[in-house]
């Protein structure tokens, strides 16, 4: 079996710093190979992750900036990317939209996983794609995009990039892009009410910039609500897992949210507002709290330092049970079974019947 798992071209596989579906073509791919299974990587150039990886735009580009030539690049990759992996893989797997216009031309399955948040325009796109396989990334999103070919396979990390800190230092932190629908503003609300520093690490896009300008900004001091701009892979362990909490205020529907699983697999519990996946990845008392206002996220935060209400060793082990690498990686070698199963079982009977053509036709 092989697979083709294609990315989009403007981050490598894997992400230096901000990438989430990046980081997910690249977990999968290293957990297929593990399982010996053939994969090839359709990405950029500058991407290292440990398999066969093929590209037609060498370098990134990031961040975006919205301009059409952007989504005609993204087309221009797809398209190639789908046609390449026809001559060769048993499945193509994508993972931007622009790539599904594509399995109209082949007989190849394909897997799709739905990483954007719920958009009428989008859901009424893949209406018309009913023979591909979707995977949706939480229930909330299957159920807000109701595709009748589809399933939910959660996100998973690999552990070991991942340090679990059970000595938590005084302070709360937020990752994450800095706009208006990430919460950054209320993040910093919830510190001053609780009287806690925080320490803030994410990516200012060029579309964001004017609130980063006025709503943060003008409120980081370096001492008591700190910015620490990009955050790598070392520079999250170190942030989240020295934090005693990490704050996810969320103001949309989010798809996933893999943030919060990377805090609690370093022993962090998450407070959260409600929004999307937040009820399913969040386990009230387990892993964190789901809070109604960002007034119950600082009461929450009270009881915490009053008492020793989460266990940094039980908080990771909710990640190793819930949300496991291996979990993901089988969960999709299923559905790949299936899929060719599938197919196999349409060709066996395309195969067992006869079609006979008047002499006519034939000449």
């Amino acid at each position: 079996m092989r697979i083709a798992l294609i990315s989009p071209p403007f981050i490598p596989v894997p992400p230096t710093e901000y990438g989430g579906t990046e980081l997910f073509v690249a977990e999968l791919a290293c957990g297929l190979k593990k399982r010996g299974i053939d994969v090839v990587v359709y990405a950029n150039g500058e991407s290292t992750v440990p398999v066969e990886v093929r590209w037609l735009y060498e370098k990134s580009q990031w961040p975006m900036r919205g301009e059409a030539s952007e989504n005609v690049k993204d087309a221009n990759h797809a398209a190639w990317a789908v046609r390449d992996a026809m001559e060769s893989c048993d499945v193509i797997h994508v993972n931007n939209y622009n790539g599904l216009t594509f399995s109209r031309f082949t007989s190849k399955p394909f897997v799709n996983t739905v990483h954007h948040p719920v958009e009428e325009a989008l859901t009424e796109f893949y209406g018309h794609y009913p023979d591909v396989n979707h995977v949706c990334i939480s229930n909330h999103q299957r159920l807000a995009q109701k595709l009748s070919n589809s399933r939910v396979i959660h996100h998973g990390i690999d552990l070991t990039r991942y340090m679990l800190q059970k000595k938590k230092k005084g302070y709360l932190s937020f990752i994450g892009r800095i706009a208006p629908v990430k919460g950054t503003h209320l993040a910093i609300e919830v510190a001053q009410k609780a009287g806690i520093p925080l320490k803030i690490a994410g990516e200012i896009q060029p579309a964001y910039q004017d609130y980063f300008d006025t709503q943060v900004k003008p409120l980081v001091d370096g001492k008591f609500i700190e910015f620490i701009g990009k955050a790598d892979l070392a520079a999250k362990n170190e942030l989240l897992g020295d934090s005693m909490a990490m704050l996810f205020p969320i103001q949309w529907d989010e798809p996933f949210g893999l943030v919060m699983v990377e805090a609690m697999a370093c022993g962090t519990p998450v407070l959260a507002l409600p929004g999307g996946s937040v009820s399913e990845i969040v386990k009230d008392r387990v892993s964190g709290y789901v809070c109604e206002s960002t007034d119950e996220m600082v009461a929450r935060l009270a009881q915490m330092e009053d008492h020793n209400v989460f266990s940094p060793a039980a908080v990771r082990k909710y990640v190793e049970t819930e949300f496991s690498l291996d979990g993901m990686v089988s969960a999709y070698i299923e559905l790949y079974e299936q899929v060719l199963s599938r197919k196999a079982n349409k060709v066996a009977v395309s195969g067992s019947s006869q079609i006979f053509l008047p002499e006519s036709a034939v000449a």
